[in-house]
This record gives C-alpha cells, sequence and structure tokens, in this order.
C-alpha cells in the first residue's frame, strides 16, 4: 500500500525531469537554436565556407574538409534527436518507436575543438559552428541522458520532509497530511 503524501503522486512515483523538460518551452528554444544551426551551417559550408577553403594550405584544407564533415555529422545527429523528441511530444510517435529510432541515433561525444589539429587554422567562422555546435551537442546529450537511461529511483518517500509529516500524522492522529504542489 502506497501512503499518499501529495494527493498526487504516490510514494513509488517517480517524475522524470527529461520527459518533463521535451514538452517545455525550454525544448522548443533548443530545437529552435538546433534547426537553426544547422541551416546557418549549410549555407556557409555551400557559400563562404567553399570560398574560405580554397585560400587554405594543404594541410589546412584537409583539417577543412575533415571538421566539416564531423560538423555535418554531428548536427545532423542532433537534429534526428531533436526531431525524434518532438514526434513524440506531438503525438507523432510512440516512446517505443522513440526507443527504436534512438538506436540509430549516436549521440556520442566525438572530438572537441580544443583537440583538432590545425583548429587555429580553420577560418574563423567554422571555428565558431564547430564550437556552437559543441554547445549545444552537451546540452542535448545531458538531455539523452536524462530522458533514456535509468532514472535513479528516488521517490517522495526519500524527501527529508516525510518523516517529521509522518511523525506529525502519528502525534495528531491525521489521516493524510498532503504536501502542497507548487
Amino acid at each position: 500500500m502506497s501512503r499518499v503524501i501529495d494527493s498526487n503522486v504516490k510514494e513509488s512515483e517517480t517524475i522524470s525531469f527529461g520527459e518533463r523538460f521535451v514538452s517545455s518551452e525550454c525544448f522548443n528554444e533548443i530545437f529552435k537554436e538546433g534547426m537553426s544551426l544547422v541551416e546557418e551551417t549549410a549555407n556557409y559550408l555551400d557559400t563562404d565556407g567553399r570560398r574560405e577553403a580554397k585560400a587554405l594550405s594543404q594541410t589546412s584544407s584537409l583539417s577543412y574538409a575533415t571538421e566539416s564533415m564531423r560538423l555535418t555529422t554531428r548536427l545532423m545527429q542532433m537534429a534526428s534527436w531533436l526531431l525524434i523528441q518532438r514526434a513524440v511530444n506531438e503525438g507523432e510517435m510512440t516512446e517505443e518507436q522513440a526507443s527504436a529510432e534512438k538506436h540509430k541515433v549516436k549521440i556520442q561525444a566525438s572530438t572537441r575543438a580544443a583537440h583538432i589539429k590545425n583548429f587555429s587554422e580553420l577560418p574563423a567562422r567554422l571555428q565558431q559552428l564547430i564550437k556552437n555546435a559543441e554547445r549545444l551537442f552537451d546540452r542535448i546529450h545531458s538531455l539523452d541522458r536524462m530522458i533514456h537511461e535509468e532514472p535513479k529511483t528516488k521517490s517522495v518517500a526519500d524527501n527529508p520532509l516525510t518523516k517529521q509529516l509522518q511523525m506529525l500524522q502519528n502525534a495528531f492522529g491525521a489521516e493524510e497530511i498532503t504536501l502542497p504542489r507548487s
């Protein structure tokens, strides 16, 4: 039998921050930021990036090609992840379908700008796009872990106030004391 501490949450229930977050306005902002970064990068690589790459030395040109491919791959992974989360939020995909698709979309750490050989020789705009993608990736990677990893079982019973509430219930013979919802 679960003791009701809050009339809407039982002791055994946990609330997933990640699942709540992806249905929030903050998620929508990350979604817009991600899609905007994909578009901005594609535009750069198709226009100014091509011109700037031609002006590079052979070694820097090879670094440019490698890093622009890595950046494009990373952005496509992030965009796929964002689209899957949005589809779940909008009821276009079930959690089970999203889990199946998640295995196709790898949100894994990759080479950081600080570890890229000849990074300082790359065009400034490409450097900035790589850094922006890193920051966005870090946020998405954290969200992905919150949503898809096993939640740490922490229940309302672990709330430090629960013991005091139970003592009050016992002292005053109250049937139930509920915590106010915030």
